[in-house]
């Protein structure tokens, strides 16, 4: 441990004493808690006509809740099934809610970003991914240029080469792949074994077919991790070079996800130990050229985020840090939460609701929140300082 490192620690550990509570990831302001029953399918339709005027493009985000197997560290709504059948009936359903939207919001609009998330998105094969990705460009007018951003997130236990090829085909360009830990032990105690020559092969494959970046997804605080098993990860992670690294902090709720009462059987680093296998990431990044663009990213100073960040143009929405320009992300699939204009609306949790919402022809809204002008000034100035890390007075007073 270096000794910037070591003062580093010391100085924040009263902090981190003090502060050490839980309290609910930031993905939006207002968050996710505060989406109200009351905010239905009219509501929700009332803000897509609005939409369906704005000249700017588009962003979509498409849910595919399934997953194979069970990471017990894992908070994302998911269903585990290896039925046959499952995939078959959401994406039945999908097309008619992407039929919905793409009445009210018409062909107009340009969709320039695109993101696939779960669960595990390539838990579809590469048949049913060809079917959404052509519905989607049946629908939603894409965007072929060199611009755009289309993503998907992959669990590398699931995937091959020919996969990755399809995947450039149909148009994806930047891929992000969940790693978490390459230490074999920490994998046993989270339900997620992946042996690193595994990923450094899908890595290469990566390469050889010119995706224009791969994300990896870290997290800190899992069960048997130390500072000394962290930092093999990390050379490990250093190694392969991915353009971007999340390094996301585990939130133990087993009181809230029951699933994750199998890992308290296995020592958990403490809030001061967590702290320093984030301030040894942050140093060993830096020192390897990544830059930390705030709260849980690291990237290559020519990443598109890290200029972004500098020109002041960087935002953040439901998918993390982005370069997208749209104000509209529209949701898609259970649990999918979309952000219009002044509206955040989340569609139904459960899979059983949100197929009887689309059978019944209904959009399949849950709930959700009508922004005042107090909540887009507060929006605004936080996504300036987790983004931009500065706040322009002038840009304020003429926007407000």
């Amino acid at each position: 441990m270096s000794v910037a490192l070591a003062e580093s620690m010391h100085d924040a550990g009263e902090l981190v004493r003090r502060y050490a509570v839980q309290g609910p990831r930031y993905t939006s302001y207002p968050t996710a808690l505060n989406f109200r029953d009351d905010f239905g399918v009219a509501d929700y339709d009332a803000f897509l006509k609005e939409a369906r005027r704005s000249p700017s493009p588009l962003s979509l985000y498409v849910h595919v809740p399934f997953c194979h197997s069970l990471c017990y560290y894992c908070a994302c709504n998911k269903v585990i099934t290896r039925d046959p059948d499952a995939s078959r009936r959401y994406l039945d359903h999908l097309h008619k809610e992407l039929e919905m939207l793409s009445d009210r919001l018409g062909p107009g609009r340009r969709v320039t970003q695109l993101h696939l998330g779960g669960g595990t998105p390539n838990y579809l094969d590469k048949a049913e991914m060809t079917e959404l990705v052509h519905s989607l460009a049946t629908h939603f007018n894409l965007d072929d240029g060199s611009e755009r951003e289309f993503s998907i997130e992959l669990d590398p236990r699931s995937v091959d080469e020919d996969y990755l090829a399809l995947l450039k085909g149909l148009g994806f360009n930047r891929i992000s792949m969940g790693i978490q830990d390459t230490d074999l032990r920490v994998q046993e105690a989270i339900n997620r074994v992946q042996s690193t020559d595994m990923i450094a092969r899908l890595m290469g494959a990566a390469r050889r077919y010119n995706f224009r970046s791969v994300s990896m997804d870290l997290i800190y605080g899992l069960p048997r991790q130390t500072l000394e098993t962290f930092s093999r990860t990390l050379d490990d992670v250093i190694a392969l070079s991915p353009e971007r690294i999340a390094l996301y902090h585990y939130a133990h709720l087993p009181q809230r996800f029951k699933w994750q009462k199998s890992m308290d059987r296995h020592p958990m680093p403490n809030s001061e130990e967590k702290l320093s296998i984030f301030l040894l990431a942050e140093q060993r990044l830096s020192e390897a050229g990544y830059i930390n663009i705030g709260m849980d990213h690291f990237v290559k100073p020519e990443d598109e985020l890290a200029k972004f960040q500098q020109e002041g143009r960087l935002q953040r929405n439901f998918q993390g840090y982005s370069t997208c320009r749209s104000p509209d992300v529209i949701g898609m699939g259970v649990s999918a939460i979309s952000s219009l204009g002044r509206c955040y609306a989340q569609n139904h949790k459960s899979l059983e609701e949100y197929y009887a919402a689309i059978d019944a022809g209904q959009l399949p809204v849950a709930k959700g929140l009508t922004l005042n002008a107090e909540d887009l000034l507060r929006r605004y100035v936080i996504m300036q300082l987790a983004c931009n890390l500065r706040l322009s007075y002038v840009d304020l007073y003429d926007r407000f």
